[in-house]
């Protein structure tokens, strides 16, 4: 088991999109306060196209609507806070969905003792074999860490679980969560560092999550059959309500309305597609895989935080799933 919690920063900050100011509607261009090849990458493909894609970083109310429980949804100015009490817990889902891009939210876990509480930020289709990327928060007793699990699942299939322990406390300010999804790869990240890659390898013949439009979703409720410590520790109804803080909600994705079809959906949402050449930036090449720095920051987080690994569970998968070779 690796070390709980270092207390050391990841090596760097990643740059995997580009900064909020970014419109697809003008070629004027806000960019992050970095150079190299991401920079130069956007400000060719902006001069070249014009349109790239659609940064849209909003209120929630723009982009997102309660999915259950509204009255445990609260609106505090450009803050919306999800309440998790004995009666109920809450969520949130996007009015839209989408076919690749990035998503990203900033969020502050619930503090104290969150034993027994999930907090959840994660993208899903819909259907017995659907596709879902998952960031679930799993609470813990006063003084311990949250660990953070992340999941895959493909055409219904999931059990890829990996958990990693947190190089900060994310109950004390915002942290930004993003998954980037592309033809290539499904990315999480925090504060921009990634801390996981699944990578497209049909070609060894693994299903890989292209297909589907999907929504963007967050939620927070009791899972105290099996979030801290496996089920042992239950979650104490005494520190209720417990309440999860957002802001800066952003989606940077290919919308597919409902009355497209899949089909439709992929040719719109591909770049490669007739006509598509160049539109969307996360199929550039240089996003097809994590680049020399960003790897370095994922070997740091999985060295020094990784507390579970499905593709090292010989007990579970005597045989390891073929995802699991050639890993980045």
């Amino acid at each position: 088991m690796a070390p709980c919690c270092s207390g050391a920063l990841p090596p760097g900050d990643g740059v995997l999109a580009p900064s909020p100011g970014y419109s697809c509607n003008t070629k004027r261009v806000s960019f992050p306060l970095v150079d190299g090849p991401i920079l130069q990458l956007y400000q060719t493909v902006t001069s070249r196209t014009g349109i790239v894609s659609f940064v849209r970083s909003a209120k929630f109310d723009e982009l997102f609507q309660p999915s259950w429980a509204s009255d445990h949804v609260i609106y505090e100015g450009e803050q919306l806070k999800l309440k998790l009490d004995h009666y109920s817990g809450a969520g949130f889902v996007s009015k839209s969905k989408y076919m690749f891009g990035k998503t990203t939210v900033q969020i502050k876990l619930v503090e104290g003792d969150s034993a027994g509480t999930v907090t959840a930020f994660y993208m899903s289709s819909e259907g017995p074999k659907h596709h879902e990327f998952d960031f679930e928060f799993l609470g813990n007793t006063s003084g311990e860490p949250y660990l953070v699990q992340t999941n895959v699942y493909v055409n219904g299939v999931g059990n890829r679980e990996e958990r990693q322990s947190l190089w900060f406390d994310p109950t004390k300010d915002f942290h930004s969560y993003s998954i980037l999804w592309n033809q290539h790869q499904v990315v999480f990240l925090i504060d921009e560092t990634p801390i996981r890659v699944f990578s497209n390898k049909e070609k060894r013949g693994v299903p890989f999550p292209k297909d589907q439009p999907m929504g963007v979703y967050s939620s927070i409720w009791n899972a105290d059959d099996w979030a801290t410590q496996g089920g042992r520790v239950k979650t104490d109804w005494t520190h209720a309500p417990f309440v999860s803080s957002y802001k800066g909600f952003e989606i940077d994705g290919c919308e597919c309305p409902i009355t497209t079809t899949a089909d439709e959906n992929q040719k719109r949402c591909m770049s490669s597609s007739v006509n598509q050449k160049g539109r969307y930036w996360w199929d550039e090449p240089v996003m097809s895989e994590l680049n020399l720095h960003q790897h370095h920051q994922l070997l740091w987080v999985r060295a020094n935080h990784q507390i579970y690994d499905y593709c090292t569970d010989s007990t579970r998968f005597p045989v390891a799933p073929p995802e699991c070779d050639h890993r980045p």
